[in-house]
């Protein structure tokens, strides 16, 4: 299952987003001013979690492409001469943005028609501000940007009309705010906050001429996840979940609306999980209650929550 996961979420993303576009569901932008062309895309960047990291030869073994909190700054050199190493991401095969782009090993600049710049971190967060850093190395969303910012906005190329952004954060909000005492409306006003915090490095990307079109993904239906299927706390999960899908839905179309010149697009992972979850066995899925470290296709889950 390991490399079957990453594959099928990137098929989804692909399907998702032809139908959103053929529809006129998706963007808020002015589509008739430009539209998303996949095969004119080049250059794809990427920013989240352990969902979406790729393993690096300049990066943290098996939590980034480059760096750490520890060694946060790198030269131009080291950032082009940076090689994916494949197979190494946090299910163990390929992620789903080397499937999307066919991005799979050594540096992304070699890689053709897409580019695959991948500055996600294992275990982050959207900002340490607002919750723990899951280790002292651990580099947030907010610095992710950050790093990007000053690091790298300079030294790889990113038209607009060429480049693809992916936002894919609030698996670990959601999980690590699950043993704080909260109300249902404390709980909203802080997926506020985080929100606050999200956009703004969203909006940082966007001062530093990272545009083109920005892809937010939600967060799945991870009380489903066998690490909590079935458990006390699930249905506090679930809710928190869909708190937050609901504010980054928000928010999203916000920033859509305060940026024209930029394509928005939300792809609904939650749905999609919930829908392979419901009828495994049309996607070829025979265990989706367990999981199972190692390459047996039944399985959807490959670890407790991936």
């Amino acid at each position: 299952m390991a490399s079957s996961l990453g594959l099928a979420i990137a098929y989804a993303t692909i399907v998702g987003l032809a139908s959103i576009l053929s529809s006129g569901a998706a963007p808020t932008t002015d589509a008739s001013r430009h539209t998303f062309n996949w095969d004119r895309t080049k250059y794809m960047y990427a920013f989240g979690d352990s969902y979406t990291f790729v393993q690096g030869t300049e990066g943290l073994a098996t939590f980034s492409f480059i760096g750490d909190a520890f060694n946060f700054s790198f030269t131009p050199q080291e950032l082009l001469e940076d090689e994916i190493v494949p197979k190494s991401s946090s299910s163990d095969g390929s992620s789903w943005t080397e499937f999307l782009t066919g991005c799979f090993q050594g540096k992304p600049s070699d890689c053709a028609p897409h580019q695959l710049w991948n500055f996600a971190f294992a275990g982050a967060d959207v900002d340490k501000a607002l919750l723990p850093l899951h280790h002292n190395f651990t580099v947030d969303l907010v610095d992710e940007v950050k790093q990007w910012v000053q690091f790298a906005s300079h030294v790889v190329p990113h038209p607009a009309a060429e480049t693809l952004v992916a936002w894919w954060i609030g698996i670990n909000d959601t999980g690590d705010t699950l043993n704080r005492n909260l109300t249902e409306t404390d709980f909203k006003a802080f997926w506020e906050q985080e929100m606050h915090s999200l956009f703004g490095a969203v909006q940082n990307a966007y001062d530093h001429d990272l545009r083109g079109t920005y892809l937010f993904f939600n967060v799945p239906p991870l009380d489903r996840s066998p690490d909590h299927l079935g458990t006390a706390v699930a249905p506090k999960y679930a809710q928190n979940i869909l708190d937050y899908n609901a504010a980054l839905a928000a928010h999203t179309a916000a920033f859509a609306r305060a940026h024209p010149d930029v394509i928005v697009l939300s792809f609904d992972a939650h749905a999609w999980f919930s829908r392979v979850l419901d009828t495994p066995a049309q996607h070829g899925f025979t265990n989706i209650t367990g999981f199972c470290e190692c390459t047996d296709p039944g399985f959807f889950w490959f670890s407790a929550y991936v």
